[in-house]
């Protein structure tokens, strides 16, 4: 996929999930801790979604689960989760349960053309409070802790300031629906250079900054770091300070958005850090396969297994 692939692009290709599983495969030994396939786990939940294996599993979604716990995957993530039909969610959800997978985020709420986040005002909260209403009822139904939000485009005609404080009571607004719940709302920053440009987050430090401001255990920031390295780099450092805000990770190398070793981050020293400040949430991989096919597929299985090796 090429570097102006969008997040829209990858939702559209697009939490007690067997604990007591999930905990015996990560406790174990390395001679006893294998999948059925004889691959030892990941030591961090790297988290595929669908379509990134289907040339080995084949178009069902079951499968690809099944393929990638067999390869030594921990989780899985799905954007476009809310869209999929009740009955869908349900099985995908017990087969990640059966298969000792712990569910990643879905999108709950991205807005990409309205300022509505920027603007604020009391209509704007009730209609994301609805919203999040919906996702809560879909992460009850299949187990998951995240959802993604995009707080949508700046005001360019409404000072900075004022719009920073009128997403903070939007997210305030959504919080009341997500706390009571235990959903937690990350909320992305994306960059302005290569994919997303007028976007009203774009960086960590505004995030951490809107995070500790909305002050709730519901609001806290999704780093993609390859979003981040195309923004501003310094992303070991960036984790650091904002790391009481961070709840989850996704990945993709830079350029061309595709699997780690193909562009300029060095994911096995990320991954070691992360791993030392012993984080046991998710990251997804949300990035492209820098090669077609089986092969492709093979590219990206491997990659991890280099950078998951410290």
């Amino acid at each position: 996929m090429s570097e102006k692939m969008s997040r829209r692009d990858l939702m559209k290709a697009g939490i007690a999930t067997g604990a007591g599983l999930i905990a015996s495969r990560v406790g174990a030994s390395p001679e006893t801790n294998k999948t059925a396939a004889g691959k030892v786990p990941f030591k961090l939940k790297y988290a595929p979604h669908f379509g990134m294996f289907r040339h080995h599993a084949g178009d069902d979604p079951v499968d690809q689960l099944k393929f990638a716990a067999d390869e030594g995957f921990r989780a899985w993530e799905d954007n476009g989760m809310m869209g999929r039909p009740p009955q869908e969610q349900e099985r995908i959800a017990k087969a990640m349960s059966d298969l000792g997978m712990q569910m990643g985020v879905f999108v709950a709420h991205a807005e990409w053309s309205r300022p509505i986040y920027a603007r604020g005002g009391k209509e704007t909260q009730e209609t994301l409070r609805e919203q999040m209403r919906k996702a809560v009822q879909v992460a009850e139904r299949v187990s998951a802790k995240w959802c993604t939000v995009v707080p949508g485009p700046y005001d360019r005609g409404l000072e900075w300031a004022y719009q920073t404080a009128n997403a903070v009571d939007c997210l305030k607004a959504m919080c009341e629906v997500c706390e009571p719940a235990g959903l937690v709302m990350v909320l992305e920053p994306l960059n302005p250079w290569a994919n997303h440009p007028g976007m009203f987050l774009s960086k960590i430090p505004q995030a951490y900054q809107i995070c500790r401001a909305v002050g709730s255990p519901s609001c806290k920031i999704l780093n993609d770091l390859y979003h981040q390295q195309v923004t501003e780099g310094n992303l070991i450092p960036n984790i650091d300070k904002a790391w009481d805000e961070i709840a989850y990770f996704q990945m993709g190398d830079n350029p061309g958005r595709n699997e780690p070793t193909t562009g300029e981050i060095n994911y096995r020293n990320v991954f070691r850090h992360i791993h030392s400040k012993n984080f046991t949430g998710v990251l997804g991989m949300e990035h492209g396969n820098s090669k077609p096919g089986k092969d492709g597929e093979r590219a990206v299985i491997e990659a991890y297994q280099a950078c998951d090796d410290f």
